[in-house]
């Protein structure tokens, strides 16, 4: 398509803001003249820099927000989950997920590359953002209004993450970060773990022992055993989890970048390679409320943990290689691997009360409960690129993607104490006066592994056709998606209540049941009990086939017309399978197999029609008709444990598909100077939306079941904008803000009797008319910051915001869980002391705010989030 939009040129100050500011010293040390020249050279159309992303973003037919490296690095985040929350309309959910225009995860898509890979998270159907450092990233790109060329799947958005590709030059840099926590000051805990923990891999200390594995292939439950036969496998165990104090170590992050590429003749070839280490600790004072009496004028605890302390170790590690070669500039062919490993180890020590063990008995619990999992993410992508001069300049393009992504959690284990105030001094003493607790569950293991794959090919043409007075381009193309998933879970615990003779005084479950205790211990039955269900394991295969076609017509410069069809077949099952046999669960009736396996197509259409009113103003309409359909673990019977909320969650076979028709509404200015201004309004009315509800729970947390709604919508308006103050002058004409708002709301409608039908289990909805899980009502990015005139010294004043939003839906008249806003104000400062190298201190959660969670006012969950101070340097060569 013809570019229609004037090359604008740029103010200093703007170029400074939309690169990222890399001015050298030897500028600095020119006239000013000749600073604002290089300044301008470095605001070139190069793809990844600002600039260009703001002119891709204009000459999009469908309304997209798009965000670059330069701008990332700017901001300072460290992977694409922190910097796509800068992005208009984005919300961050545990760090991991992007909630797209108020619209939970499942509403929205992400692709790698544009292309279909993987999610090692067995708790989301998106994958999660943090697994991707943001050194490899050129550009992540959220188109917001549905085209033709997108899978069909879209709700509040696509997110695309594009990586960084060949350079134009030799690149070699090398950068560290040490980096520091205010939580981190006070001693955190530590346990016995492996000698390979520092580089995020177990040694084979946390995975489940050799003999009870034998078990479990033979086909044997554990509870097939005599006590005799447990007792072995007990001793197995690896029950040296205990926590204790440890002085936490600083953060530390190292990467480098190697690339380079070649011309000969009409040849062109390159490569990019990166690899990136990243360590972190972060202690943290929780609450966590489970369970609550509701009063006439107060709510009160009746379960939970008012007092959690808990030190999480993360490592990431990443790698990335791109080969590629060019001829003629008209053909071009790249190769891209990517290895990203992400290891989270989490221990957590908590006290608190439940109906039968509180204050009033002089008695509180203490639980404390190991959480380790390896994430690993591996993808291969071949793509080309071809230009056609002799067919008009016809375009073809294909992509070939492999993808394999595994979650391994070893050894995740939980044991629970009874601390009992003997002396009733009012202090419970976790150490002398805390006993084991005497139950069939005083301690709970888990073992879970979740692989995924993913292969995704495809392909595109493109036909330009020029005629007078009307410019036209056809697409059109096709796009094959295969997933397959395979996860395994067992589960059991350690029943005290087989002992007949054993002391369970003590705080330290590896001493009250030490291999002596066990061995001369008196047995009345098994010391484990096996708690893995049918459905714990299951396979999953997901296949979709899509064409589509898509027409882009330009009237005089003026008029902008766009739009296509998408045919889409979708099919998808999910078998849960018995952990012991390897067959079909129990609970599976042959006569309804039919509901595992879930298929549709149908065609989807799309329309945007753009005015281009001047060289600065455009106006869009667009109006697109979607689907969100259920994932793989929604439609299975398999239970997993939410990692926000720590719920249990069910997935509801016959689950339906979302249909949903999308309106948007945008009017964008871009001028001279490199400022822009743009607002924009959006509606999605829905039929069928995929929500969470709970079930009551007799004993513990409820569970949480997914089921459809009746019917749904969600409407907002969207404000950006970029602006100097070079008209000020002086100081002034040297500072610069930028940021974003999104004003919404969401409501759907739900019927309690629907609900019981379709989950098969009581749903006691306290609010049957409500607004969507996940959704806030507004959401606020801004930035103030300053480029010295020298080129020396950037900085920025970063402030985020998300209203509240629902987090666990309300049951038997407890209002909704809200989570609250998390006012997030960040500070950067870089030093550019020579041509080189750059020196960037940083500051995250200056107001040191806290994650809480409240329900009609009373706080239900917190966590604090601490204030970090960071320093890198980095040197290019």
């Amino acid at each position: 398509m013809k570019q229609y939009s004037k090359q604008f040129s740029l103010t200093a100050l703007s170029a400074a803001i939309l690169c990222g500011l890399t001015v050298s010293v030897h500028a600095a040390e020119a006239d000013e003249e000749a600073v604002l020249e290089e300044v301008v050279v470095s605001a070139s159309r190069l793809k990844g820099t600002a600039t260009a992303v703001l002119e891709e973003r204009k000459q999009q037919a469908f309304v997209a927000d798009i965000m670059g490296a330069e701008q990332i690095s700017r901001s300072g985040d460290s992977d694409a989950a922190a910097a796509l929350r800068r992005v208009t309309g984005l919300t961050l959910v545990d760090g991991k997920f992007i909630y797209v225009r108020g619209l939970g995860e499942r509403y929205s898509s992400t692709q790698l590359n544009n292309s279909a890979v993987p999610s090692p998270d067995p708790t989301r159907s998106v994958l999660p953002l943090d697994l991707f450092p943001s050194g490899i990233i050129e550009s992540l790109s959220v188109q917001k209004s549905y085209s033709p060329s997108m899978p069909a799947s879209f709700g509040g958005g696509n997110v695309d993450i594009r990586l960084k590709s060949i350079p134009d030059q030799f690149v070699f840099d090398v950068s560290g970060q040490l980096g520091y926590n205010t939580n981190n000051f006070d001693d955190g805990l530590e346990y016995n773990g492996g000698s390979d923990d520092w580089y995020g891999v177990d040694d084979g200390t946390r995975e489940i022992p050799r003999p009870i594995l034998d078990v479990y292939q033979s086909g044997q439950s554990l509870d097939d055993l005599t006590p005799e036969q447990s007792r072995a496998l007990a001793m197995s165990l690896n029950r040296d989890y205990d926590p204790k104090s440890a002085k936490v170590d600083p953060n530390t992050k190292f990467t480098a970048t190697l690339g380079n590429s070649v011309e000969s003749d009409k040849w062109r070839y390159g490569f990019l390679s990166s690899f990136s280490y990243d360590i972190k600790h972060v202690v943290a004072d929780e609450y966590q409320g489970q369970g609550f009496l509701i009063g006439d004028n107060s709510t009160t605890m009746i379960r939970g943990y008012d007092q959690v302390l808990s030190t999480e170790h993360t490592v990431k590690t990443s790698g990335m290689i791109t080969v590629g070669v060019e001829y003629d500039k008209a053909h071009k062919i790249d190769y891209t691997a990517l290895i990203l490993r992400d290891t989270e180890d989490q221990i957590s020590d908590r006290l608190g009360i439940d109906q039968n063990n509180n204050t009033s008995d002089n008695k509180r619990v203490r639980s404390y409960d190991v959480r380790y999992e390896e994430r690993e993410l591996i993808v291969n992508q071949l793509k080309g690129m071809h230009t056609f001069e002799w067919l008009n300049y016809a375009g073809f393009d294909w992509k070939y993607s492999m993808g394999r992504s595994n979650r391994y959690a070893p050894g995740n284990m939980e044991t629970r104490f009874i601390v009992t105030d003997a002396n009733e001094d009012g202090f419970y003493d976790t150490v002398n006066e805390s006993a084991l607790t005497n139950a069939t569950t005083a301690a709970r293991y888990t073992f879970q592994d979740l692989d995924d794959e993913v292969e995704n090919y495809g392909f595109n043409f493109t036909l330009p056709i020029m005629l007078e007075g009307i410019d036209i381009e056809l697409k059109s193309g096709a796009d094959f998606i295969s997933k397959e998933r395979s996860a395994t879970n067992r589960r059991f615990d350690i029943n005290t209540r087989a002992f007949s003779d054993v002391d369970l005084t003590g705080s330290k479950l590896n001493t009250i049941l030490s291999d002596d205790v066990l061995t001369n211990a008196t047995l009345t039955q098994p010391i484990l009990n096996d708690t893995t269900v049918s459905g714990d394991d299951y396979k999953s295969a997901q296949k979709v086939d899509a064409y589509y076609f898509e027409a882009d017509l330009f009237f005089n410069n003026t008029w902008r017309i766009s739009g296509g069809l998408r045919w889409e077949d979708f099919r998808q099952v999910s078998v849960p399978l018995d952990p012991f046999t390897g067959g079909l669960a129990s609970s599976i009736d042959y006569d309804e197999l039919d509901q595992l396996a879930f298929r549709e197509d149908d065609v989807y259409s799309a329309l945007a029609l753009t005015y281009v009113q001047n060289d600065e103003t455009q106006w869009r309409l667009s109006y697109g008709e979607t689907v969100v359909r259920p994932d793989l673990r929604e439609i299975s019977d398999a239970t997993y444990i939410d990692p926000l909320t720590e719920y249990p969650v069910g997935g509801t076979p016959g689950l339906r598909t979302t249909q949903i028709k999308n309106y948007d509404f945008r009017w964008e200015n871009y001028f001279d100077t490199g400022e822009n201004f743009s607002i924009g309004v959006f509606y999605k009315d829905m039929v069928d939306p995929i929500e969470s509800v709970q079930s009551p729970a007799q004993d513990g947390p409820p569970l949480v079941r997914i089921a459809n709604a009746e019917d749904g919508y969600v409407a907002g308006v969207e404000f950006e904008y970029l602006k100097d103050f070079a008209f000020l002058g002086g100081f002034w004409q040297d500072v610069f803000m930028t940021g974003n708002v999104t004003l919404s709301d969401s409501e759907i409608n739900i019927d309690r009797q629907a609900i019981v039908e379709q989950t098969g289990v009581s749903a006691a909805v306290t609010n049957t008319t409500r607004r969507m899980t996940g959704h806030s009502k507004y959401v606020v990015n801004m930035q103030l910051g300053y480029d010295a005139p020298s080129g020396q010294h950037a900085s920025t004043l970063i402030y985020n915001v998300f209203g509240e939003r629902i987090i666990i839906p309300g049951i038997e008249g407890q209002e909704d869980w809200m989570e609250q806003p998390f006012h997030s104000l960040d500070f950067n400062y870089t030093y550019f002391p020579d041509f080189n190298s750059s020196l960037k201190f940083k500051v995250t959660n200056i107001l040191g705010a806290k994650s809480e969670i409240e329900s009609a006012g009373t706080l239900t969950r917190s966590k604090e989030k601490g204030t970090e101070f960071s320093i890198e340097y980095k040197y290019q060569f």
